[in-house]
């Protein structure tokens, strides 16, 4: 058996640099620092653009020089995401485009020409705009939920994506919420878990996010390394399963994320941690944040393409819009089971403050702005 096993890292543009300090050195140095000492363990990484930054802008240029290194060792790979961490499906195709473009100008700031062969959309969250986007943009692959999948996915095999032929790589739910849980803390009860399997020709391809690992669970980054060195199971990337793994299904996958709940699924609202139609407060998250996204792109200040594009006056409103859409704020509201008014207001404010800062904004757009941004904090109060 091959594992597969993929880690997420990201912090969002509003994380304040104490807990920026803390996830990186309880969390981050520790795992990275754990696949330097342990040269056999292989894994296929995410970091959103906008962590990158925020190391270098807190100090941390250690923990990006460790991922250099293990880039150049070929021990890990970088997959290519959105750099702000917003949820793709419910932005226009033209603002994923971007936030992938942001975050490859990103990745090659610090990591030189490095070309992600894979894609991983934020909070996993897939559909066929995504797949569409992401097989434009030049990946080869996706990484998805389990969910995403109509049937059962087999590990004998790669699947592709019946419209665009993009492939993709579903998570195993089971066993990664298991890890992740702590409940298969050694290398023992992994491999009791993993059963049989550990003499199959397929694979296991595990996701997780990164703070896991030694912040929401002290002394898991230990555990981790453990089970990436356990002789019976040799890690790979997975950029390396369709080499060993030949077989090809075509499939139409699901709208789906990581966080997806079978009651979710039934009633046919996949990004409902986000996006849930009897939430008040996430409805008027979306309305205030598809008016920001309105008012920057029709803007006469604003040209499509790059930064290099914007004229200077639309400059500004269009770097906040890219920093103010970022996922965390809607998750808050969700309150399944956490909420946070601090990081709700936060984000409601930033979407304001990108209308208002628009230069050619209606003043009628301007004062929606304010009402909603004044409604979504009444309603979480």
């Amino acid at each position: 058996m091959y594992w597969a096993n993929f880690l997420h890292f990201y912090q969002p543009p509003t994380q304040k640099r104490v807990w920026v300090d803390r996830i990186t050195e309880e969390s981050y140095r520790r795992v990275l620092k754990g696949l330097l000492e342990h040269p056999e363990a292989r894994v296929t990484l995410n970091i959103n653009g906008v962590l990158l930054d925020l190391w270098e802008e807190f100090g941390h240029k250690d923990v990006i020089e460790m991922v250099g290194q293990l880039l150049d060792r070929k021990q890990i790979e970088l997959t290519g995401s959105a750099k702000f961490h917003p949820l793709l499906p419910k932005i226009p195709a033209e603002e994923i485009k971007r936030q992938i473009e942001l975050n490859a100008a990103t990745l090659k700031k610090y990591f030189g020409d490095y070309q992600p062969k894979g894609f991983f959309p934020p909070e996993m969250a897939y559909d066929a705009v995504v797949a569409k986007v992401a097989k434009e943009m030049g990946f080869s692959w996706i990484i998805a939920e389990e969910l995403s999948h109509p049937g059962k996915v087999a590990y004998d095999r790669i699947y592709q994506d019946q419209e665009t032929g993009i492939t993709l790589f579903f998570r195993e739910r089971e066993t990664s919420y298991r890890i992740l849980s702590g409940q298969l803390g050694t290398g023992k009860l992994f491999l009791d878990a993993i059963g049989g399997r550990v003499s199959k020709n397929e694979y296991l391809l595990t996701a997780m996010d990164g703070e896991t690992f030694g912040h929401h669970r002290p002394g898991m980054d230990r555990a981790l390394m453990e089970l990436l060195s356990l002789e019976a199971v040799t890690t790979v990337l997975i950029s390396e399963i369709p080499e060993k793994f030949p077989q090809v299904e075509k499939v139409t996958p699901r709208p789906a994320t990581w966080a997806l709940m079978e009651k979710d699924l039934e009633k046919k609202i996949p990004f409902a941690r986000w996006d849930d139609p009897d939430n008040e407060i996430q409805k008027l998250q979306w309305q205030l944040t598809d008016l920001a996204i309105e008012a920057v792109r029709n803007s006469k200040f604003s040209q499509p393409g790059g930064l290099e594009d914007l004229n200077p006056p639309g400059l500004k409103a269009r770097q906040m819009l890219d920093r103010a859409i970022h996922s965390d704020q809607y998750w808050w509201a969700s309150a399944r089971p956490w909420w946070s008014l601090e990081m709700i207001e936060r984000g409601a404010f930033e979407l304001k403050e990108t209308i208002l800062t628009v230069p050619d904004a209606a003043a009628e757009t301007k004062q929606k702005a304010k009402d909603l941004y004044f409604a979504i904090i009444t309603t979480g109060f």
